[in-house]
């Protein structure tokens, strides 16, 4: 199998060297460090997969991102954007505080069902389940019993 250089220039080498002397590192920085030092000393892909005890591919990839973007961008991750949020904190104090008034009539307490039902009928929310109610709750120290 033949050598994949990397060649990295000595300021980032020096960052990456006082990186993993730190101590205080995440696994997956620190791993990331370790795989680009060891391809920066001739090491190949696969020796480094194996020392560092991650796959062949995901060395290839941060390889990849080194050279296409930087020591900054292999090393940490961009923020992902993630699940927008359904409901704000508006919508869910006004759930909160829905949870306690008083029940409506004919029902003894609000069940989590019908907290929901009530939130969309006053359109504090366009959807929302039982469930979901019952994690906001929990979230905010409330109960609706």
């Amino acid at each position: 199998m033949r050598k994949t250089q990397l060649q990295l220039r000595p300021e980032e080498r020096e960052k990456l060297t006082a990186l993993l002397a730190k101590g205080q590192l995440s696994a997956k920085v620190f791993k990331r460090a370790l795989a680009l030092l060891e391809l920066d000393r001739g090491q190949t892909l696969s020796a480094v997969a194996q020392t560092v005890g991650i796959s062949y591919p995901t060395i290839l990839a941060w390889r990849d991102k080194y050279v296409s973007d930087g020591v900054d961008a292999a090393l940490f991750e961009a923020p992902r954007s993630g699940r927008p949020v359904v409901i704000d904190g508006v919508a869910c104090a006004r759930i909160t505080a829905l949870a306690c008034s008083p029940a409506p009539p004919g029902h003894a307490r609000w069940s989590l069902n019908l907290l929901a039902e009530k939130a969309v009928e006053l359109a504090s929310v366009e959807h929302l389940s039982g469930t979901h109610v019952g994690t906001l709750l929990k979230k905010t120290n409330s109960s609706p019993i």
